[in-house]
């Protein structure tokens, strides 16, 4: 039911923002030089790693670790690099990982494949048994503000108590922060 779920979503997701997500595009290509979309190798389901799509947002040579582990994050941005991870924009391309199955609508977000100690807490807690998501409860719940463990307590909070309703409650509180721009450092 879930992927039926994702699939559906998805599906309108990508006709009522097929412009929007053009636009994106031409203005990421406009504004700095490189390619439209980032791939960056995540773990998915099972630690399997698999390749994930987003707009660009920081410079080519910016190097391939997690945003707080860069001393500086601002000076990689590109000129539409916050604006776009504020909006959360730089999202929109995840719905070709949905669309194939690597990702889902909720679950935990992906890590990178080199944050072991995300990884190495989340194997502990058995949530890398979820696909993960765009969005998901620790996201909801602090986001970029959290530190990995209690975002790893609040995955395990959602792998015991995923549900429908629940993955609907996220999905609209999801839309509340992004409208507000809650809990985005960069």
């Amino acid at each position: 039911m879930k992927r039926l779920f994702d699939l559906f979503l998805c599906l309108s997701a990508l006709l009522l923002l097929l412009i929007p997500v053009l636009l994106v595009a031409l203005l990421v290509k406009l504004t700095s030089r490189g390619p439209v979309v980032y791939w960056s190798d995540r773990l998915g389901q099972d630690n399997k790693i698999f390749r994930m799509p987003k707009f660009r947002t920081m410079q080519v040579e910016t190097p391939a670790v997690a945003t707080h582990l860069l001393t500086n994050p601002d000076q990689y941005l590109t000129p539409i690099g916050s604006f776009l991870r504020k909006s959360s924009l730089d999202e929109l391309p995840q719905l070709w990982s949905i669309l194939c199955g690597d990702m889902s609508f909720v679950g935990p977000r992906p890590a990178l494949y080199n944050q072991d100690d995300l990884i190495g807490l989340r194997t502990e807690q058995q949530v890398h048994t979820l696909l993960p998501g765009l969005t998901g409860w620790a996201q909801i719940n602090g986001r970029d503000e959290l530190p990995i463990p209690q975002k790893v307590k609040l995955d395990a909070y959602y792998l015991e108590h995923r549900s429908f309703l629940l993955d609907v409650k996220i999905l609209l509180l999801t839309f509340l922060k992004v409208i507000r721009r809650d809990g985005i450092t960069h």
